[in-house]
Parts: C-alpha cells; structure tokens; sequence
C-alpha cells in the first residue's frame, strides 16, 4: 500500500521566486500544483525542472482574480480526486504597475489589487475548509517590502502587500485551533523578473549585505514555513531583505 500523495499548490509558479518555490516543496516530498496564468513555455519548464530533480507535479492554469474561474477549477480537482486535499497553499501570484500615484490610472491600481490581493482571497478560501477538516495545512503569503515600508511609485502594490499582511494576521486567528498556520513572507530585492528596470548597483549600496537576494533562499524559508517543524510559528511576517529594513 502506498502513502497517500501530498498537494502543494504555487500560485504564481511558472518563474521567479514561484518557481524557485516549486522546486524546493517538490524536493520535500510535495507534488506540485503549479499554477500561472500566461506564460505555458515557462511553467512548463518549472515542470520539468521538478522532474529532473525527482520531484512531480502538474500545470494548473488558471485566474487567480477570477472568482469564478477558482471555485470551478477547484470544484473539478475536488470531483477527480476524492478524499485528497490541497495541504500547502502558498499563495505566490502578483504583479507590478508602478507609477506616481498622481498619474496611475484606474486599471493600474485595479490590477494590483485584483492579482495580489483578491487572488489571495479567492484561492484561500477555496481551499480553507478542507484543511480545517482534515486539522492540518500552511499557508504561505508572498508579501513585499513595499507592503512593509511602502516605496513611492508603488501606492496599488504597497496598498496590496500591507493589505495581504493584515489578512495573514487575521486568518491565522481564526484557524489557529485546527492546526492550520498562516504565515507572510516579504521579500526584499530579489534578483527575479520583477526587478526588471531597476539598477543593482545603485539599490544595493544601501542593503547592509550589500547584494540583492536569490529566489532560493525564499524558498528555503517557505519551505521551512510548510513544515510541520514549523507548526508553532504562525501570523508572522517574516522579512527576507539582507537588512535593509527590519
């Protein structure tokens, strides 16, 4: 008889520090559910990068600020695999529209919170019941440094991070006595796609590590986050910047 397979779902995941993600919950023992919305060319080489180190897992595409969209997705995995649930949930999925906040446009702020913030929401509380029934699972936030400190042009992503930071503190009160722990991890700057257009060498004289971040050692602490050594640990933001500001 065989174990039971283990569900980790990465919004996010095709890339970056997703990505990153996905390959560490996959050398854990987790399969993959690795979720994006665009982008089939990348996630799939997220797939195999977890295959190649003996891990498994699968695409799941899909809308996290589509409410629709999850309820469905999750009510057919629900409907193909009976009596298994989604344990891990790192919620992962975001973007960036920067601009002052006196020239951002409606769709600029709009977006931000949809894909960053109400995505959390969406996913989440698809997946909630299921781990109180079952008195087990992580939640794992990808926060910001700008949900944090706040970084001018970034108004929408600020409001969106600290918003998510808030959350993370109120949810893990509620589920706390079912064994559920819900915790944020907020990133510096890490040397991902999202950093794209900004000068390395001018930010980080200002980092006392004197150097941006990898998405590895992200992933190391999800990792850490998602396991059971970690069960005491829980409403946390938990800042990974190199000190730049703790």
């Amino acid at each position: 008889m065989t174990d039971k397979r283990r569900y980790a779902l990465v919004t996010g995941g095709s890339r970056g520090i997703g990505r990153a993600i996905c390959i560490e919950l996959a050398l854990k023992g987790y399969y993959i559910l690795v979720n994006f919305r665009s982008g089939i060319e990348e996630a799939t080489q997220t797939l195999e990068l977890i295959q190649s180190n003996g891990g498994n897992g699968e695409l799941m595409p899909f809308d996290v600020s589509d409410p629709t969209i999850v309820e469905t997705v999750f009510k057919g995995w629900r409907e193909h695999h009976p009596g298994e649930y989604i344990e891990i949930l790192v919620n992962n999925a975001g973007i960036r529209q920067d601009n002052l906040m006196m020239w951002m446009q409606n769709e600029e702020w709009d977006r931000v919170i949809d894909t960053n913030l109400n995505g959390f929401f969406y996913v989440t509380r698809a997946l909630l019941k299921d781990m109180l029934v079952k008195r087990f699972g992580r939640i794992i936030n990808i926060s910001s440094l700008s949900g944090i400190k706040g970084l001018p042009g970034q108004t929408n992503y600020s409001a969106a991070k600290g918003a998510l930071n808030a959350a993370t503190k109120a949810l893990a009160l509620e589920v706390a006595r079912k064994g559920v722990t819900v915790n944020a991890v907020a990133p510096g700057f890490i040397k991902t796609e999202m950093l794209n257009g900004l000068n390395e060498n001018d930010l980080k004289v200002n980092i006392p590590m004197s150097r941006f971040g990898e998405p590895e050692e992200v992933a190391h602490l999800v990792g850490f986050l998602a396991s059971k050594e970690a069960s005491y640990i829980t409403g946390e933001v938990i800042s990974i910047n190199g000190g730049l500001y703790t």
